[in-house]
């Protein structure tokens, strides 16, 4: 049987590469846009879910409706960037955190710490990936070196999204991952204050992205440096799913888990 696997990511530019390497078809539902594609015995659906905590649990929402409709995803991954908390983390770095972790406690949650599924994680591992504790989600962008090195004793690197992306398939039966590519180091300023650049449909705003460089025309340089180095991040990101998402059905079948427990 297809296992059907969703992976999200926050916006198209975290996606590109991948949609460069391999034919996606286009869905439409109810205004998500979607893609998807097959990879061995795995049915791929991509969704963009938009940034940060409350984007991301509305789109999963919405994602996971039109599974129960039809049948539930087996697996669902949350991919995209993420910023190093770890010096040892550096740009490029393609991550699989064991667990993830929220900022600040839910009330519709009894943890703060969500683990994701241990054979999925050990694929991602034997692949390639750097293994780490925890991946910490807050609900802003960390600019500033020194809000990161703050956060360094929780985590090794964050986002913004996965705790809800896991929060959601968890509920829904799915079998949870987080695969992130490191876009930035801890001791790393951005070039600009990212929060001042998301538009009210969650994205970033060209418009707004400029207006913060009308304020500091100095900052230019900095912004083309991290752009390069996010899509070079990207692109690796991009490489390893396409090569990690195909054995994903052998990770999580029942002979699989038999033999990790033996």
């Amino acid at each position: 049987m297809v296992m059907r696997v969703l992976v999200t990511f926050a916006v198209e530019e975290e996606f590109a590469p991948w949609r460069k390497l391999r034919e996606f078809r286009s869905i439409d539902y109810d205004g998500l846009p979607l893609r998807r594609t097959n990879l061995g015995d795995a049915e791929i659906t991509i969704l963009l879910t938009g940034i940060g905590g409350e984007a991301a649990s509305q789109a999963m929402g919405l994602m996971m409706q039109m599974a129960d409709q039809e049948r539930h995803f087996d697996v669902c991954v949350s991919s995209g960037l993420a910023g190093a908390l770890d010096r040892k983390l550096v740009p490029g770095d393609i991550i699989a955190p064991r667990t993830v972790m929220a900022d600040v406690a839910r009330a519709d949650v009894a943890t703060d710490t969500l683990s994701v599924d241990a054979s999925l994680h050990e694929q991602a591992v034997k692949l390639g990936a750097v293994c780490s504790n925890c991946l910490l989600t807050t609900g802003r962008v960390l600019s500033k070196a020194s809000e990161k090195r703050d956060c360094s004793s929780r985590a090794q690197s964050v986002d913004m999204e996965s705790f809800e992306i896991m929060k959601q398939a968890l509920a829904w039966g799915a079998r949870g991952m987080v695969v992130r590519a490191i876009s930035d180091s801890v001791d790393e300023d951005l070039p600009i204050n990212f929060n001042l650049t998301i538009s009210p449909n969650r994205r970033i705003s060209v418009a707004k992205v400029m207006l913060q460089l009308a304020k500091n025309p100095l900052a230019l340089p900095s912004l083309l440096r991290f752009g390069k180095q996010s899509r070079k991040a990207a692109e690796s990101l991009a490489r390893f799913l396409d090569r990690y998402l195909p054995n994903v059905a052998v990770a999580v079948s029942p002979a699989s888990r038999e033999a990790a427990a033996r």
